[in-house]
C-alpha cells in the first residue's frame, strides 16, 4: 500500500529540517571560531601597536646620540613602522571594533564592521548613489523655492531636508571609515559644520532679515548642488580609472572638495570650487552686515555668518594646501629630472 502524498511530503520536509539543523550547528561552531580569531587578531594588533609606540620613543631618544650609519638604520625602521601601521589599519577594517563617539551617540555600541569586500563595496556604492540622488533633489528643491514657491513652509521643508541629508552623510561616512575608508581631515568635519548651518537656517524665524538673505542662500544652494553634481560625475570616473591601475583604495569616496589624486584630469574643477568658496565668504559678509543693523534681533544671523566664514576658511585653505603640495612635488620631480 503506497503512502499518502501528504505523508511523503512531510517526510521530505522533515529530512530537510534535520539537514538544516546540522548545517546550522556547523555554522554556529564556525561563527564561534571566527569570533575567537577576531579577538586574537584584535589583541595581537593592540600589542603590536604598544610595542611599536615604545620602540618609536626609544628611537627618538637614540637618534640624538648616534653616528650616521645608525641614523640611516633608525630612519629605515621608522619607515617600516609607518608601513606596519598602514597594514594594521587595513586589518582592522575586517575586525569588529568599538564605535567612535559620534556613532556611539547615534547608534549605540553596535558592530558596524562589514566582513566581506562585497558588502563593503555595496555599501560604498549605495552611499555614492545616495549623494547623487540627494544632490539632484536638493538642486530642484532650491530652484522651486527660489522661483515658484515663496512660502515659509516650503523653505522649512527644504532646510529640514538639508539637515537630514547632512546628518545621514555623517553617519554613513563614519560607518565607511570603520570599514577602511580613508576619508579624513576637513572633508569629514565639513559635513558636521554643514549640518549645524542647516539646523540654524531651519530655526531662523520669518522676518525682514530672513527675507533679505533668502534669495541669496537659495541661489547659493543651487550653485553648490550643481558643483557637487559635477564633482561626483568627474570624480567617480577618475576614481574608477585609478582603482583599475591600482593607484587608489577600493573604498575611496568622492568628496565636495579637491584632493591630490584629482590633479591629473580634474584641475578644471578648481575655478568652480573657488567661486563656491568665495560665495561662502560673500554669504558671511552679507550676514555680518545684516547683524549690524538696528532692527536685527535674531541670534541666527551672527551664528550663520560665523559658520559660513568657518566653511570658507576650511574649504579654501584645504584646497590651497593640496594645490601647493602638488605644485611643490611637481617642481621637485622636474629638478630631479634636470
Amino acid at each position: 500500500m503506497s503512502k499518502p502524498k501528504f505523508q511523503t511530503e512531510w517526510e521530505e520536509i522533515d529530512e530537510e529540517y534535520q539537514q538544516l539543523q546540522e548545517t546550522h550547528k556547523i555554522y554556529r561552531q564556525k561563527l564561534e571560531e571566527l569570533t575567537n580569531l577576531q579577538t586574537t587578531c584584535s589583541g595581537a594588533i593592540s600589542k603590536q601597536r604598544k610595542c611599536l609606540k615604545d620602540l618609536r620613543r626609544s628611537l627618538t631618544k637614540g637618534s640624538q646620540m648616534c653616528d650616521e650609519k645608525e641614523l640611516e638604520l633608525i630612519t629605515d625602521i621608522r619607515l617600516q613602522i609607518k608601513e606596519k601601521e598602514n597594514v594594521f589599519f587595513d586589518m582592522e577594517a575586517y575586525l569588529p571594533k568599538r564605535n567612535g563617539l559620534y556613532l556611539n551617540l547615534v547608534l549605540g555600541n553596535v558592530n558596524v564592521t562589514l566582513l566581506s569586500n562585497q558588502a563593503k563595496f555595496a555599501y560604498k556604492d549605495e552611499y555614492e548613489k545616495f549623494k547623487l540622488y540627494m544632490t539632484i533633489i536638493l538642486m530642484f528643491g532650491a530652484i522651486t523655492c527660489l522661483f515658484f514657491l515663496n512660502y515659509r513652509v516650503t523653505d522649512e521643508i527644504f532646510n529640514f531636508l538639508l539637515v537630514w541629508y547632512y546628518c545621514t552623510l555623517t553617519i554613513r561616512e563614519s560607518i565607511l571609515m570603520s570599514n577602511g575608508s580613508r576619508i579624513k581631515g576637513w572633508w569629514v568635519s565639513h559635513h558636521y559644520v554643514s549640518t549645524f548651518l542647516s539646523g540654524v537656517m531651519l530655526t531662523w524665524p520669518q522676518g525682514p532679515m530672513y527675507q533679505r538673505f533668502r534669495s541669496q542662500f537659495l541661489a547659493f544652494s543651487i550653485y553648490q548642488s550643481f558643483v557637487q553634481f559635477l564633482q561626483y560625475y568627474y570624480q567617480s570616473g577618475c576614481l574608477y580609472r585609478l582603482r583599475t591601475l591600482g593607484e587608489r583604495n577600493q573604498l575611496d569616496l568622492t568628496v565636495e572638495g579637491f584632493q591630490s589624486w584629482m590633479w591629473r584630469g580634474l584641475t578644471f574643477l578648481l575655478p568652480f570650487l573657488f567661486f563656491g568658496h568665495f560665495w561662502q565668504l560673500y554669504n558671511s559678509v552679507t550676514l555680518f552686515r545684516l547683524g549690524g543693523l538696528e532692527d536685527c534681533k535674531e541670534w541666527q544671523v551672527f551664528m550663520l555668518a560665523l559658520t559660513f566664514l568657518i566653511l570658507f576658511l576650511g574649504n579654501c585653505l584645504t584646497t590651497l594646501k593640496v594645490v601647493h603640495q602638488k605644485l611643490q612635488k611637481n617642481q621637485e620631480k622636474m629638478q630631479k629630472n634636470d
